[in-house]
């Protein structure tokens, strides 16, 4: 009886949680590195997802493309984030000696890289994004 009552606060409690989804919009970001003519980073909070959209602009394009024939013009990205305090960061790539991942702040326009290798951490801007928009879905 009681791990029915239990069962049913959890499952109100999720509910009540998730009421309201989250969505963080970081768009016309400029790259360190790269040029590109679209490169936007959509942060869904309810969903733990980052979806990255890009379009390659022809220079860069044309650099990846002599390396590495699968590369496309158009690209779209999927990782798993998670909250750490005002920080949303990506699943970490390449672990456990060696991996990076993408770290946003909360309301900054700037999407660093973490690079850690052998429990040594570096942190570089990545980009620089010149519109953020943040979202809240009542359901």
């Amino acid at each position: 009886m009681k791990k029915t009552n239990i069962l049913s606060l959890v499952l109100i409690f999720i509910s009540i949680s998730h009421s309201s989804a989250e969505k963080i919009i970081l768009s016309s970001c400029e790259n360190n590195k790269d040029g590109f003519l679209k490169n936007e980073y959509i942060l869904d909070l309810e969903q733990s997802l980052m979806t990255r959209n890009y379009v390659f602009n022809d220079k860069t394009f044309k650099q990846y493309k002599i390396t590495d024939l699968s590369v496309k013009k158009k690209n779209k990205i999927e990782r798993l984030i998670y909250q750490d305090g005002d920080k949303i960061l990506t699943e970490k790539l390449g672990y456990p000696q060696f991996y990076t991942q993408l770290v946003f702040e909360q309301d900054s326009p700037e999407i660093k890289i973490k690079t850690v290798i052998n429990n040594e951490e570096g942190i570089n801007l990545l980009s620089t994004c010149k519109k953020i928009e943040r979202f809240k879905e009542e359901s």
